[in-house]
């Protein structure tokens, strides 16, 4: 025979009923307002001067996806869904994070010095390798001068269309490096440093006898099912379907305001451990949830991953972003923060930002940069202002 239900425990469950059938009802309005907002962020991203933008943000309910202005100014056909991307120095955290995985298989300390497994290689003009530690590599602490100048003889159009073919190895470019003094002593200052990541790939391939790029497909990129993210190497094209990249390289004088297409990448600096990747956003946000939810590194390595130090403030950024190992903190207006990477390049750049959970991620890509500061700026302010609405709207959920 059946138990008799009590009133009042009937009338709880018609109750609660009711407030999930309330839900449900407002369930779609409220997916309706969140995406107009992203919409109306990319939107303003768009507005601010760039030719065209991608969002993807993924949450534990859903998926959402928005894009804002064009694929191809000559065309105007619109920005291509699942599009291909360049990632730039995002392509770092994924060098940190096999240097850390070796850290914790024990084939090498974040404290050995970069003379131990790269002997004579750090030297000359008062940079020393053996007085830097692989630590200070990937927290750019180490004081080594940027090599990117080197191989950016002209900033201009007729510039980038002249050397873009140009190739170097990992040791030229250490080499045009060591032509420098340091920027200070280690482990004193932060200031980013593309030669750091450059020496992090060589050793890389001195602790593994493989190179950078091809541990990075065994230990991330496959584990991961990462099917659209490619190590291209020498390659400078994107894979299809892509936006086209537009640069500004004049402000002032004939010319001045054409916007050039850098979609060939500038091998150069795109070519290497410090900024090659492409990939999507859709690869992209599943690497840094996988990376922040524990999935590539033991609690150990990824708490040392997140130990960061102060970085100066820089234009249109947020105030008190801190970098850790390959991994950038930002906070976020509502509380807490969020990691990521950022990655720029001629033409492009990719913007993404996890929770600390690794539950909701959300990468920005653009497909144009301005000659001028101002207009930079305004940029990174609608792209972190895009990131901080998305985020903070999850936490009030």
């Amino acid at each position: 025979m059946p138990m008799a239900i009590p009133h009042t425990a009937r009338r709880a469950t018609a109750a609660a009923a009711v407030a999930l059938a309330l839900l449900a009802a407002l369930a779609p309005a409220r997916a309706h307002a969140e995406s107009s907002s992203l919409q109306r962020d990319a939107d303003a991203v768009r507005d601010s001067g760039v030719t065209g933008v991608s969002v993807r943000l993924e949450t534990p309910r859903n998926t959402r996806t928005v894009r804002s202005g064009v694929a191809d100014l000559a065309t105007q056909a619109p920005v291509p869904p699942a599009e291909y991307i360049r990632i730039g120095s995002t392509t770092k955290t994924y060098v940190a994070t096999v240097l850390l995985q070796l850290v914790g298989e024990r084939r090498m300390s974040l404290d050995d010095t970069v003379e131990r497994w790269l002997p004579g290689v750090v030297r000359g003009h008062g940079n020393d390798g053996r007085r830097i530690t692989v630590r200070q590599l990937l927290q750019h602490t180490s004081g080594l001068p940027d090599y990117i100048a080197d191989v950016l003889p002209e900033m201009s159009a007729a510039g980038y269309r002249k050397h873009r073919w140009t190739t170097y190895t990992s040791e030229q470019r250490v080499a045009f490096a060591m032509t420098h003094p340091p920027a200070f002593e280690p482990g004193t200052r932060w200031e980013y440093s593309n030669t750091n990541y450059i020496l992090a790939g060589m050793v890389i391939k001195a602790v593994t006898g493989r190179s950078w790029d091809q541990e990075v497909k065994s230990r991330i990129v496959r584990p991961l099912h990462l099917t659209r993210t490619h190590l291209p190497g020498g390659n400078p094209y994107l894979p299809r379907p892509h936006a086209r990249n537009y640069q500004q390289f004049d402000q002032s004088g004939p010319g001045s305001g054409t916007m050039t297409d850098t979609t060939i990448a500038y091998l150069p600096f795109d070519g290497d451990a410090d900024g090659s990747i492409i990939s999507t956003t859709a690869d992209t946000n599943r690497f840094f949830s996988a990376l922040l939810s524990g999935r590539l590194l033991a609690p150990a390595q990824l708490a040392e991953m997140r130990r960061t130090v102060d970085v100066p403030d820089a234009p249109g950024e947020v105030p008190g972003e801190r970098y850790g190992l390959g991994l950038e903190w930002t906070p976020l207006t509502c509380g807490g923060g969020y990691w990521g990477h950022s990655g720029s390049g001629f033409g492009y750049l990719a913007w993404p930002a996890t929770t600390p959970d690794g539950r909701t991620s959300v990468t920005v890509a653009v497909h144009s940069r301005p000659a001028d500061e101002k207009t930079a700026v305004r940029q990174i302010q609608g792209i972190t202002d895009l990131i901080d609405h998305a985020l903070c709207a999850r936490s009030r959920e």
